[in-house]
This record gives C-alpha cells, structure tokens and sequence, in this order.
C-alpha cells in the first residue's frame, strides 16, 4: 500500500467513525485544495455529514465560483453562512472599510464578524467538526490532532487530514479528478478573503500569504481559538 492510500484509508476511517458516532456533524469548507479532498470523500462515501462554508462578503471570485463547480461536479450545494449585516455595517462605518490592515486587533475584529460569529451559527446543534487542517501548513498548526476536544464550542473537532503534507492533497485531487479553485493555479497555496490573501514566493510557507504584514505567531483568524489563544488541546484520541 502506497502512502497516499495509507492516509485514504485512515481518512475514511476517520470520517465513517464521525458519521457513525458523532451525528450531527457538519465539515467548514473553505473550497480551497485540503477542504476539497474532505469534500470528495464525503460525497463520493455519500456519508451524512453537512458541507458549509463560510461566505464573508470579501473572498474572491475564483473561490465563489468554487460553488457551482461543486454543485455541478457533486449534485451537492454547499450551505452559505453570512455575517450579520449591521455588524458589518457597524465595523465599516467606524474604522473603514480595511481596518484590518491598521492592527492585528482591527484584524482579529473583522475576522469575528465575517468569520467567527457565522462558524458559531454554522456549529450549532451539532456533536462534532470537521476541518481540512494539516500540521504542515504552518508554524501555529504543528501540534495540531486528528481528534481534538472544543471547549469554546462544546463539541469535538476532527481534523482528519492532520498527518497530510501538501504534496501528499494535489496527489489525492489529480488522481481523482477534484475540482479545484483556480487560484492554486496563481500561486495561492492557502485562500481566505481576497484582501487579506496574497500569491507566494516560491520556498515560503505555505500560509505566508495569509495576513501576510503580520507576524507568524498571528496568523490565525480565531476559528480555532479559544479566548483569544490558540487551541493546543492534547489529542483525546488513542
């Protein structure tokens, strides 16, 4: 057995395991290259585990497209969650449109309303979480557990593509044929909102182009925070 179809294979475990034991359950996908082999498994397995993304106002239109290309790839539609408009509203009218460029609190503040607060809605009723995840992406993932416990949201968190390394995602989508966002094909190995995400150089981190005037230590948006820190949870996995 190949390594790629090791991790196939623990994958699906993994994702059975959540369907089998931890219903209802729901995947937060940002339509970018890891999330999208978390969505073909699900899909292909046909498994009952609810697809969402979060829809902030601000992604660029290659990652919107992603949508319909999913839905006509899949027959799936994938659930938009919004932030709440008057908040938005609120935050533009007060600091500018691109406050988040002033400070990483400005940041961290935009990001709560357009991501955080749309995740909590999203997560709600729910037993369990899953994200596309890898230790490999950065400097503040590298303790990070397939199995995880989410006290900010009561519930547990699976991070099922954890042991996989970049190379080991674009083997999975070009030997199934997956769609993938075009901005891959631009130089962004990682994709958030459009003005908060650059291409990269090569040999920078993956997630250099995410937030990229902060520091490293920041690069977080606080979808996996918990009081303002980083989760480093210890596994509650065997």
């Amino acid at each position: 057995m190949s390594k790629l179809d090791s991790l196939v294979a623990s994958t699906r475990q993994t994702l059975e395991l959540i369907a089998r034991e931890y219903t209802p359950a729901v995947f937060a996908s940002s339509l970018a290259a890891e999330d999208m082999v978390l969505t073909d498994l699900i899909l292909k397995a046909k498994l009952p585990i609810g697809i969402f993304s979060l829809e902030t106002g601000r992604l660029h239109k290659e990652t919107l497209a992603m949508l319909d290309r999913v839905k006509d790839h899949y027959g799936y539609e994938i659930a938009l969650y919004r932030p709440q408009q008057d908040a938005v509203d609120q935050y533009v009218a007060q600091n500018g449109l691109n406050a988040f460029y002033d400070s990483v609190d400005m940041r961290k503040e935009c990001c709560r309303i357009r991501k955080v607060e749309p995740l909590g809605r999203a997560l709600a009723g729910n037993k369990a979480w899953i994200t596309g995840q890898r230790r490999a992406q950065s400097n503040t993932r590298t303790t990070l557990q397939v199995h995880e416990d989410d006290p900010g949201h009561l519930m547990d968190k699976f991070n099922p593509l954890a042991d996989w390394s970049e190379e080991d995602v674009w083997e999975y989508l070009r030997a199934n044929d997956v769609p993938t966002n075009a901005l891959h094909e631009q130089g962004f190995p990682s994709i958030g909102c459009e003005p908060c995400t650059r291409a990269i150089q090569p040999g920078e981190d993956v997630r250099a182009g995410r937030w990229w005037w902060e520091n490293p230590e920041s690069k977080e948006c606080g979808l996996h925070v918990v009081d303002g820190k980083l989760i480093r949870i210890k596994s509650v996995a065997a």
